[in-house]
């Protein structure tokens, strides 16, 4: 199963394949290993990576406010996991499913809306943890109203056995599937379930 080498001709190429034509500084779109063939002088680099026909499918996780405490922020409600190691078990998770992940968090509600809107035309999915958001905006909600492929809520608690105000979703008035309650391994069940989509 030998991915095609493609060769690159600048380092702009390269960041093309890398972040699909975004800046730089977004995360990758691939992982790919970059070498320069002693036998084969004057050309800059090879890459492998997967053809744009072959590229895996695309699922966006995005993570709301206070989810960089996750690990910190009332433990016995979330867990001692990090928001790192929610990011390590979504990409080990993508990579036995042959899927690619942007994963991000943001504290800011106009961030996460344009991070949505970025989603169409690019991801086949997103995974959703929107946080306190979820009970709170309508702009989340109507930026996920104009992605057409399937959406899933997570929450890490069970938000229904929690204050009254948290029962409220707005976001799940647009998302196709909703996972609550069930930790960390809600991020895992919800990529499986769009690989099947």
């Amino acid at each position: 199963n030998m991915r095609p080498s493609i060769r690159l001709s600048s380092p702009d190429a390269l960041s093309a394949i890398l972040y699909g034509g975004q800046s730089s500084g977004s995360t990758p779109r691939w992982s790919i290993r970059a070498w320069s063939p002693l036998d084969r002088p004057g050309q800059l680099c090879y890459a492998r990576c997967m053809s744009q026909s072959a590229s895996p499918p695309l699922v966006a996780v995005l993570n709301g406010p206070n989810m960089n405490m996750l690990g910190l922020r009332q433990p016995h409600l979330y867990g001692s996991a990090t928001l790192d190691d929610v990011e390590q078990l979504c990409a080990e998770t993508a990579d036995q499913l042959g899927l690619a992940i942007d994963f991000r968090q943001t504290n800011g509600e106009g961030e996460l809306v344009s991070w949505v809107q970025e989603c169409r035309g690019r991801a086949q999915g997103i995974v959703i943890n929107p946080a306190a958001f979820t009970h709170t905006s309508v702009a989340i909600l109507d930026a996920l109203n104009t992605f057409e492929p399937p959406v899933i809520e997570v929450h890490i608690s069970n938000v229904h056995k929690r204050e009254e105000f948290r029962h409220r979703s707005y976001v799940s008035l647009r998302a196709d599937g909703v996972i609550a309650g069930l930790g960390t391994q809600g991020y895992t069940l919800a990529l499986r379930r769009l690989a099947h989509l």
